[in-house]
């Protein structure tokens, strides 16, 4: 039986390869959440940035409690069981009127993982509407596998290696998942999936975390490290992370330096 989404969500998921508006955060969660990010970038005086963007749940107290949060994980093991593992998180943040974007990829392309089952769940921190650039995803096209992706850096991909699928897919092609604050979406990890510029007010604020089943194993060398969120690993296909003690401490910040070397070894992505 299923713990946070419906068997009608369970199947259009299985379906169309992701799933959009479920509800995770209360107010008071974005609210905070949203603060304690804003709060350490004044600190820094620029947007949050790598390497502090890539795996923040091991530096920032809410990322770990994103990443944890039961809500999040019972729709996570809706879609992959009950033995879940953080592979990987990114902030995605789009400053109020700026043209930056991602364009049309798979996330299968940086991760190299058997089986394909990961999934990302997409948590927004402010409103993702189609305005502010929110998601758009090809339905189905979980189905195709894995399809070819060229390097092509251009101005204002926020996708820094410019690898994505070009020339094959529109700005207005597949279908928009516009997301509240405090909503999350789901797409597999061979979803074709996009985002546009941000046309709106505010900065549009979005924390991507990528969750894998303990059976999922990694098909490249080094093995990069995760973080065991419900469950049990059964099989140690990966190098083992330790949750999050005291933030931003000395202790944090090797763990995250650590963990960050090992990711872009693995994936060959240098930021």
């Amino acid at each position: 039986m299923a713990k946070k989404l419906s068997q009608d969500q369970v199947d259009a998921y299985r379906r169309d390869g992701f799933l959009g508006a479920i509800p995770v955060l209360d107010a008071g969660e974005v609210n905070r959440f949203r603060a304690e990010l804003e709060a350490f970038e004044a600190t820094t005086g620029k947007p949050l940035d790598f390497p502090e963007r890539s795996k923040s749940y091991l530096l920032f107290d809410w990322a770990d409690a994103i990443v944890h949060h039961p809500a999040v994980l019972d729709a996570v093991e809706d879609v992959i069981g009950p033995d879940i593992m953080v592979y990987h998180t990114t902030m995605n943040i789009k400053e109020a009127h700026n043209d930056a974007y991602i364009p049309w990829h798979q996330d299968d392309d940086y991760f190299h993982l058997d089986p394909p089952e990961h999934v990302t769940a997409w948590v927004a921190l402010s409103d993702a509407s189609e305005a502010a650039g929110c998601m758009r995803m090809i339905p189905g096209s979980r189905t195709d596998g894995l399809v070819p992706h060229a390097e092509k850096p251009e101005k204002d991909h926020l996708i820094r290696l410019g690898k994505a699928i070009h020339d094959r897919f529109g700005d207005d092609d597949g279908v928009a998942v516009p997301l509240r604050a405090g909503e999350m979406s789901l797409h597999h990890t061979h979803t074709i999936h996009s985002s546009g510029a941000n046309r709106t007010e505010d900065r549009r604020i979005g924390y991507a975390v990528s969750y894998i089943p303990t059976h999922v194993r990694p098909l490249t060398e080094p093995r990069t490290s995760v973080l065991l969120v419900r469950g049990e690993d059964r099989h140690s296909y990966f190098s083992q992370e330790e949750r999050l003690g005291s933030p931003l401490s000395d202790a944090a910040r090797h763990a995250h330096s650590e963990a960050y070397a090992k990711y872009t070894a693995a994936t060959g992505i240098s930021v």
